[in-house]
């Protein structure tokens, strides 16, 4: 299971630790989700998820602080006591003393953030949703093209990582050369990365490693994209037979979501770059409504029934 150090969170989401007697290098974060208790602090336990982060907003703070005091002895008792990983308060508000006393108890975190609650929440789960999302790793080089993500794969050697540095000599930006790392945030978004250790090198062979960041400058290189095209590179066999109209889309499946995947066969002579270029923009221009195929193939028919229409004039 995916899990993410608490710390991490602090220093990302910029967070005041309102405990700091409580060591928090060792707890994990596992899911995504939060949880705001409202309805746990009138009382109401039943399948609350404690291992999820705990969010106090401003309605859950205005109930704490009518509560007798007598009632929120047994309320953060019972809250804290079931082990929540941490508990964040929004707003710049802080917890009373009953409530950092049962913290300390429990060896429950306390945080704040200055952030409303809906913005904190929205940033914190989008966040986690990509560090916590399924992940694999696969041999490819990945490219952002206008725009769009263009994963190129095919056999080691092929010419994926010289294709790569032909479209950022054009402009374009790398993610990652070689292996790239596909999180799948939603059933529709698959995000790839580059491993630490290998982010911003291409490899060449003949030539070795060159560290593209530096030699073409921050503009050339991002650290993640949405996955949008997959172009499958390969030899070129002149007995098998290829996709000349485009009507029909291809798909590649990764961690169960589909990518439109074009096979571009290569042999000497043919410009990779410009090839990856075209199927992004088209790509594009599909998402965007127009399909170019699909034009040729409503103007042939409009043609042929026309000249049926003529040749039914001419017998009559």
């Amino acid at each position: 299971m995916s899990s993410i150090l608490l710390s991490k969170i602090v220093s990302q989401m910029k967070l005041e630790n309102l405990t700091p007697d409580i060591d928090i290098s060792g707890i994990r974060i596992t899911q995504p989700d939060i949880n705001r208790p409202a309805i746990q602090l009138t009382g109401y336990f039943e399948h609350y998820e404690a291992t999820r982060m705990q969010i106090i907003g401003f309605v859950e703070y205005s109930y704490m602080e009518s509560m007798p005091q007598e009632r929120k002895e047994e309320i953060y008792d019972k809250l804290l006591s079931l082990g929540s990983p941490c508990v964040v308060f929004c707003r710049e508000l802080r917890p009373d003393e009953a409530f950092v006393r049962y913290a300390k108890k429990y060896q429950v975190p306390l945080m704040m953030t200055k952030k409303a609650t809906s913005a904190f929440m929205a940033e914190v789960i989008r966040w986690l949703n990509v560090k916590l999302a399924p992940c694999i790793s696969i041999h490819g080089v990945l490219v952002d093209v206008y725009g769009e993500g263009v994963l190129l794969t095919g056999e080691s050697g092929i010419g994926k990582s010289e294709a790569a540095l032909e479209l950022i000599k054009r402009g374009h930006r790398l993610v990652s050369d070689d292996v790239v790392e596909i999180r799948k945030v939603s059933e529709e978004t698959l995000i790839g990365s580059a491993p630490n250790i290998t982010k911003h090198f291409i490899e060449l062979r003949g030539i070795g490693i060159i560290d593209v960041k530096t030699l073409f400058g921050v503009s050339s290189v991002r650290d993640t994209q949405n996955i949008d095209l997959v172009i499958q590179i390969e030899d070129w066999d002149k007995d098998k037979e290829y996709d000349r109209l485009g009507l029909e889309e291809e798909y590649t499946e990764y961690l169960g979501n589909r990518v439109v995947c074009h096979r571009i066969p290569v042999r000497p002579g043919r410009n990779l770059a410009l090839l990856c270029e075209s199927a992004a923009v088209n790509h594009r221009q599909k998402k965007m409504g127009y399909n170019a195929a699909q034009e040729l193939y409503n103007r042939v028919q409009k043609s042929l029934t026309r000249r049926r229409g003529e040749d039914e004039d001419d017998e009559e």
